[in-house]
């Protein structure tokens, strides 16, 4: 792990907070960039089943000459995957394709009512008693469901990745993993590029000699906060890890929070079958 990032504790696992992710790299894409990711010094490496580059990923990793136990890896089961067996098969798979023999943690990439949560908990928490993976967790579970999942898990639920960023609150989610004991971890912190344009961001950006971007990933991993910030320039892999040189004041933080507002998700992504508890 690199000894710049700060780590978190949750659940029975230290989680890197800041660290790179890989989504919409496919074709190839992602060994550079995850190559590169690691030689500037991140050690959370983010990916999924759906994303179709475990193997990209597996290949980069393999090509950087980091040892694999000072990578903290991640990979998420998809939602046709949640029955028992199936999700255990799944994962082996996933395994198969990074070349590794176990990720750090893995998780349930998105709520599925139509197979029961008890029993895709039973047959996560049976991957992780395999050695398969250190730690599991969730992702995109309102705070209800994380609740659930929680009282139906063996292991700890050690994280609950989900949109975040300056223009959404997630109050309640945050509360509930608080009293849970349990971390957030932001998926598209930077808004998919929209912080980049932000007048308070800029002028506080001014203030600390960095772009709005570097601002943003610092006031998340500032909440304790996970964040994965996902980019195919080179040039940004290297300016979304330069953020561990400064901290934003108290009130510089309360100015970003005020930035949120009602319509701040970035799309109608969570199911109607649920209530997002976004406030």
């Amino acid at each position: 792990m690199s000894k710049l990032v700060p780590a978190i504790r949750s659940g029975d696992v230290l989680m890197p907070a800041l660290g790179f992710g890989t989504w919409q790299l496919e074709n190839g894409t992602a060994v550079p960039l995850v190559e590169k990711a690691l030689e500037v010094g991140y050690r959370h490496i983010d990916t999924a089943q759906i994303y179709g580059n475990e193997r990209d990923v597996g290949a980069a990793i393999k090509a950087s000459g980091v040892k694999r136990d000072e990578i903290f890896l991640t990979t998420k089961v998809w939602i046709d995957k949640f029955a028992d067996g199936d999700l255990q098969r799944s994962a082996e798979k996933s395994l198969e394709r990074l070349g590794v023999d176990h990720v750090d943690l893995l998780l349930l990439h998105w709520p599925k009512p139509e197979v029961p949560l008890a029993e895709t908990l039973k047959a996560l928490n049976e991957v992780r008693s395999r050695g398969w993976t250190r730690a599991i967790g969730l992702s995109n579970f309102p705070s209800a469901l994380l609740a659930e999942a929680a009282s139906l898990s063996e292991a700890p639920i050690a994280t609950d990745q989900v949109e975040y960023h300056p223009y959404l609150s997630l109050k309640t989610l945050k509360a509930k993993a608080d009293e849970l004991g349990t971390s957030i971890t932001a998926w598209s912190p930077l808004a998919q590029g929209k912080v980049a344009q932000d007048p308070v961001l800029i002028e506080i950006g001014r203030a600390h000699g960095k772009t709005p971007g570097q601002i943003t990933l610092r006031w998340i991993i500032q909440q304790g906060v996970i964040a994965i910030p996902r980019t195919s320039n080179p040039k940004r892999v290297e300016e979304n890890f330069d953020v561990l040189d400064f901290e934003l004041t108290e009130d510089e933080m309360t100015r970003i929070h005020g930035l949120a507002r009602p319509d701040g998700r970035l799309g109608d992504w969570l199911d109607k079958a649920y209530r997002w508890d976004a406030e």
